[in-house]
């Protein structure tokens, strides 16, 4: 799961037309001044997500060195 890649493989079948629809639908429910706002609440729980996964790892490969 380390491979930001792996996280976005779902994305792989998803063509133009399909990001279009969902940016259109998004822009739709939560107006243009809301969506800098979404964006950085999003991005600030992908960075607490991240961070606890690393902590998590980090617990773990202690645990099994000792």
């Amino acid at each position: 799961m380390s491979d930001g890649l792996s996280m976005l493989a779902f994305l792989q079948n998803i063509g133009l037309p399909e990001l279009l629809v969902i940016l259109l639908l998004v822009l739709l429910l939560f107006g243009a001044k809301r969506l800098p706002e979404i964006a950085r609440g999003l991005g600030k729980s992908i960075h607490e997500f991240k961070k606890g996964v690393k902590e998590i790892e980090h617990d773990v490969n202690e645990i099994k060195k000792s």
